[in-house]
C-alpha cells in the first residue's frame, strides 16, 4: 500500500542520529523543560526568524496559550476560517472567545481578506490566519488589515514549516507563530509537540510561565496549565530540524512531478502565490468524482486522504451556533471535492509515477 504520509519512513531515514538523541535524554535524568527544549527552541527561532520560540505539548496548546497570552477570552471574538482542522477553532473556544469563521481563496485554500472586514466587530480581537497545506496566505493584506484595526495576528503554521511569503519564514510575520508537530507534519516529532514563535520578548516569557501553570519561581503569578514540551520530542526534533529545508525540496520535487504530469486534466490542481515558497504539507487536487476515485485508489493500493471533509461551521458541534461570513460557499463546495494525494520526502519517484498512471486511467475513463 502506498500511503498518504508515513512517519515511519522519516524516523527510518534518520534512525541512527534519532535513537542516539533518545540514549542520551535517557541517560541525562532530566526528561521535561531541559537543556533539548531549551536547545530546541532556541534553534527554531533562529530557523524561523524571531527572537523567541516556546515548546509547548502540542499544536492545539500553541494556539490556546498564544489567545492566552495576549489576553483573550470571554465575549471577545477571534476571526479564522472554516476550511482548517479543528482544532484552530476549538483553541478559541477553549479560552471561552467566540470563533468568527470565513471563507477561502478557493486556488490556495486560505482565508479570504476581503471577507475580514464584514465579520469584525468591537468585540474582534485577533485573526487566526491559517497557512494550509503548506501554502502562505495573503499576509500583505491581512496584516494590513490587522493593523489598521489594531486586531492581533496569528499564524497558524501547523502545516506551513519551512514555508516562506516574500523571502520571511511563516511564524515570523504576525504577532505570533503556532506550529503543531505532530508526527505527519513537515517538522514531526515521535508523539506530540508544540512551538510557537514571536518577536516580543514579553509575550514569549508569558507563554513560558502559561505552560507551566503561570509559575515564577515555582509560584503562580497568574492561572495556567501543564503543556510542557517534554525532552525526549524535542531531542527528536532537534534531529529532524537540520533535515528539515532538504524534506521540504524533496516535496517539492515531487509536488512539481505531479504538476507537470497532471495539468490538462479535468481536475483541479493546486495554484502557488506568487512569491511564496510552498512546502507542500498536502497535494490537494479537487475532482468532481472524489469517492470513485478514493475508491479507485485503493483498489490500486494507493491511499489517499481528505483533509477535511467537512467544513467547521457544518460540522454537528458548531453547526446553527458559530458566525460566520454570509457567504461561505467556496469552502462548502471545495470540501466535497477536495482529495491529497500521497506525499513525503522519503516517498519513492517510482510510486507517485503509479499513482500518476492511475489517476490518468480513471479520468480517462470518467
Amino acid at each position: 500500500m502506498i500511503l498518504c504520509a508515513n512517519p515511519l519512513a522519516q524516523f527510518q531515514s534518520y534512525q541512527a542520529e534519532i535513537e542516539e538523541a533518545v540514549l542520551t535524554v535517557m541517560r541525562g535524568n532530566r526528561y521535561v523543560l531541559g537543556d533539548e527544549v531549551f536547545s530546541l527552541e532556541q534553534e527554531f527561532a533562529d530557523y524561523v526568524g524571531t527572537t523567541a520560540a516556546v515548546g509547548v505539548a502540542n499544536g492545539t496548546d500553541a494556539i490556546e496559550l498564544s489567545l492566552r497570552a495576549l489576553d483573550i477570552g470571554a465575549s471577545d471574538e477571534v476571526i479564522t476560517v472554516s476550511h482548517t482542522a479543528v482544532a484552530t477553532v476549538a483553541a478559541v473556544e477553549a479560552v471561552g472567545a467566540s470563533p468568527v469563521l470565513v471563507d477561502v481563496e478557493s486556488q490556495f485554500y486560505t482565508l479570504n481578506p476581503s471577507q475580514l472586514e464584514e465579520v469584525t466587530t468591537s468585540k474582534t480581537k485577533a485573526v487566526i490566519v491559517v497557512h494550509l497545506y503548506g501554502q502562505a496566505a495573503n499576509m500583505d493584506e491581512i496584516k494590513s488589515f490587522c493593523a489598521k484595526r489594531n486586531l492581533f495576528l496569528i499564524e497558524d503554521a501547523s502545516q506551513a514549516h519551512g514555508a516562506k511569503y516574500n523571502e520571511k519564514r511563516l511564524g515570523s510575520i504576525g504577532d505570533i507563530g503556532c506550529f503543531s508537530c505532530y508526527p505527519t507534519k513537515n517538522l514531526g516529532a515521535i508523539g506530540d509537540a508544540g512551538l510557537i514563535t514571536t518577536n516580543n520578548t514579553n509575550l514569549a516569557t508569558k507563554i513560558r510561565m502559561l505552560r507551566e501553570y503561570g509559575w515564577n519561581e515555582r509560584i503562580s503569578e497568574f492561572s495556567g496549565r501543564n503543556s510542557r514540551l517534554d525532552e525526549l520530542q524535542a531531542a527528536i526534533l532537534r534531529v529532524k530540524l537540520k533535515y528539515l529545508d532538504v524534506d521540504n525540496s524533496k516535496r517539492r520535487k515531487l509536488a512539481e512531478y505531479y504538476t507537470s504530469e497532471l495539468t490538462g486534466f479535468p481536475i483541479q490542481l493546486p495554484e502557488i502565490r506568487a512569491k511564496t515558497e510552498s512546502v507542500f504539507h498536502l497535494f490537494v487536487i479537487q475532482t468532481k468524482n472524489r469517492q470513485n476515485l478514493l475508491d479507485y485508489f485503493l483498489q490500486e493500493g494507493i491511499q489517499a486522504s481528505v483533509h477535511y471533509p467537512v467544513p467547521v461551521h457544518l460540522q454537528p458541534a458548531y453547526k446553527d451556533r458559530i458566525t460566520t461570513a454570509i457567504d461561505m460557499s467556496r469552502t462548502e463546495s471545495l470540501t466535497k471535492k477536495i482529495i491529497s494525494l500521497p506525499i513525503y520526502p522519503e516517498l519513492p519517484l517510482s510510486n507517485v509515477e503509479k499513482i500518476v498512471v492511475v489517476l490518468k486511467k480513471f479520468l480517462n475513463q470518467t
